[in-house]
């Protein structure tokens, strides 16, 4: 082991919940523990705005048996938070570091919250205070750099596939156009994971979703109409499952396109998750558009919103690769290095296996990944091989049978 300084580690989640980020936080802290260069396992309430606010739990005092039952509660156990720290705000950090000897700096979260711990650790080297930070990834999107997925992710896809599932038949049942709007600002990997709903039997083409559209692929209105028409015409019903985030030709979300008066975030960001808006306008453009003998067709839609997070059903190779990520960033502060994020290779697919990677900070932060073109079929849907890269992640589908 290398000549470590002695002092207190910090763990602190960051971004939006999943079903496996305290799977990552009991796991790092347990590690922790068993580093006799650690004095203390602070936990920050509330990510970085808890550290800067003295808003601390001594992790240490919590009975292991309790931790591990944390571990498998969906969820931030210590509350997450959305603040995205400039410069001066690091500093407010470094201080808060400072003053309460923490040495050890691990924050789990997306490209936010890898871009949080480059900033601190290059203030921590210019003002020769020895801190060591490293970046334990989190996201259901799915969006980080260098990973063949993220944590949480695997999870979310399970829950759409189930959703999806159980949605087609309830659509089977009183045919109609169904329109499901799923999490997915930037990337549509998780409503791509819709796919996986339709099986892999004789009624998969009958299966919904019928279509699928990504913000990768531009979002034309009028397209979308004659998609559901046709599809519509040949089955009499159509699952559609559509990412918050789609966006037209020009880059602007579609959701702008469609609705007025739209909610922004702090960051400038339109609200798109957790609000109906887009789905109730691509449900009032079918209506409209769309008819069968001169009337209007039945039409509904929902939105999911953070019900994919947090579900109560996780993966288990999600689980399993989310303790690991934590256990791998711990051994990278055990070995002396200074820095550093966890990906997630994928050495096998069948059998899956997977592997941990240390990167840098700085191939993480601030980055969008997004779905690559052999995972995209056309303007409406993902190609088989996405299906096959997604299948192992999300653990084993009930069969659906119908007469």
């Amino acid at each position: 082991m290398a000549d470590l300084p002695k002092g207190n580690a910090a763990i602190g989640q960051s971004g939006g919940p999943t079903a496996v980020i305290n799977q990552s936080l009991v796991a790092c802290a347990l590690a922790l523990k068993k580093l006799p260069r650690v004095k203390k396992v602070l936990g920050m309430r509330h990510g970085v705005n808890g550290l800067v606010k003295d808003q601390i739990v001594d992790l240490g005092r919590v009975r292991e048996a309790h931790l591990r039952e944390v571990a498998a509660t969906p969820s931030a156990a210590l509350g997450s938070s959305r603040d995205k720290p400039d410069r001066a705000y690091c500093e407010q950090i470094l201080a808060s570091c400072r003053k309460h000897e923490i040495r050890y700096f691990f924050y789990i979260g997306g490209n936010d919250s890898s871009d949080t711990c480059r900033i601190v650790n290059e203030l921590a080297r210019g003002s020769g205070y020895e801190l060591r930070c490293f970046h334990i990834p989190k996201t259901v999107d799915n969006d980080l750099m260098l990973s063949d997925h993220t944590p949480g992710f695997p999870s979310a896809a399970r829950f759409l596939a189930l959703a999806f599932m159980s949605d087609s038949l309830d659509n089977a049942s009183l045919p109609g156009v169904k329109i499901n709007v799923v999490m997915g600002r930037h990337a549509g990997f998780l409503t791509g994971a819709a796919a996986l709903a339709r099986g892999e039997g004789k009624d998969a083409d009958r299966n919904g979703p019928h279509l699928i559209y990504v913000p990768e692929v531009p979002f034309d209105s009028q397209r979308f109409v004659e998609d559901v028409e046709r599809v519509y015409a040949r089955l009499g019903r159509c699952q559609v499952a559509v990412s918050e985030g789609v966006q037209n030709a020009a880059g602007a979300p579609i959701a702008t396109t469609l609705v007025e008066g739209l909610d922004r975030d702090a960051h400038g960001n339109v609200q798109l998750s957790g609000v109906a808006a887009l789905g109730d306008a691509l449900a009032d453009l079918v209506k409209k558009n769309v008819k069968v003998g001169g009337r209007a067709i039945r039409v509904r839609a929902d939105t999911f919103g953070y019900l994919q997070r947090c579900w109560p059903d996780p993966s288990p190779v999600d689980a399993k690769e989310a303790r690991q990520v934590a256990t791998f960033a711990v051994r990278m502060a055990a070995r002396g290095e200074l820095s550093g994020s966890v990906a997630i290779v994928r050495t096998r697919n069948k059998p899956y296996v997977s592997a941990m990677k240390q990167i840098e900070l700085s191939d993480v932060a601030g980055k969008t990944r997004h779905m690559p073109g052999e995972f995209l079929d056309g303007h409406n849907n993902v190609s088989r091989s996405f299906v096959t890269y997604c299948r192992p992640l999300v653990g084993r589908l009930p069969v659906m049978a119908r007469l």
